[in-house]
């Protein structure tokens, strides 16, 4: 997914403050708490398959660093980062463990900048495959099963934690794509930008470590994907009903 670069001391402060907003909100309603708790799994899948994408996609590029680390896994303990987690799940807004990655091992069919734009493009593909498949599960459930499961206790449970998988890939996905470092969309970005462009870009990453925190913090970052967030949802819940002949 991402990795930060500030200083430890920053990055503490920052993450401190998104925990304790996130802690009041929770506390001045615990109803949410059953929501916090159904999204686990999602959470758990999307960041476990995201970044094994980019594990799988670096070593098949010929590097093998990643499965050298162990991270060629699906075990989620091998992905996740307990402080990114928990801030994904209170926040909205986490990280898992990066992969590392050795672009000059890469083959020497393409240059190591659209290396790394493949390997960084595939978790969020990874994502939105994802949340295509669990839509077609979530329409299967709902055009196959009987009335009285899908109005059960359990089966109401299902269903969310299955429309939960979706939702939370589908906005990992597209949150990842958002072309500012640390994001994966940055590497994206990098290889179509002009040479001047493209130093200046590489040369204030920090400058854009800066203005993602501030996108973030004041909701502006959540303003600015919505609409990419919801063409996205639209496509992927869309095309599982075609398929299934919901409308």
């Amino acid at each position: 997914m991402f990795n930060f670069s500030f200083d430890r001391r920053t990055l503490q402060i920052i993450i401190g403050v998104l925990i304790l907003i996130a802690v009041i909100q929770y506390i001045m309603n615990p109803g949410s708490i059953i929501s916090l708790l159904i999204s686990i799994p999602g959470v758990l899948i999307a960041i476990t398959f995201h970044e094994f994408a980019h594990a799988f996609v670096a070593d098949k590029l010929g590097d093998d660093t990643a499965r050298r680390e162990g991270r060629l896994s699906l075990n989620p303990k091998d992905h996740i980062d307990p402080i990114g987690m928990l801030l994904l799940l209170t926040a909205g807004f986490g990280w898992g463990k990066p992969v590392h990655v050795n672009p000059r091992n890469y083959t020497r069919r393409m240059s190591m900048e659209k290396g790394e734009a493949i390997v960084s493009i595939a978790g969020p593909i990874m994502n939105f495959i994802l949340a295509f498949i669990f839509a077609l599960i979530y329409c299967a459930i709902y055009k196959f099963s009987s009335m009285s499961f899908l109005t059960s206790t359990l089966g109401s449970a299902v269903q969310l934690i299955i429309a939960g998988v979706v939702s939370i890939n589908i906005g990992l996905g597209v949150f990842n794509l958002i072309p500012l470092p640390p994001l994966d969309g940055s590497k994206v970005l990098i290889p179509f930008l002009p040479t001047n462009a493209k130093a200046w870009f590489i040369n204030n990453e920090q400058i854009f470590y800066i203005i993602f925190v501030i996108l973030w913090i004041t909701g502006l970052a959540g303003t600015l994907i919505t609409p990419a967030l919801t063409a996205v949802s639209n496509g992927i819940l869309n095309l599982a009903g075609l398929i299934f002949g919901i409308g």
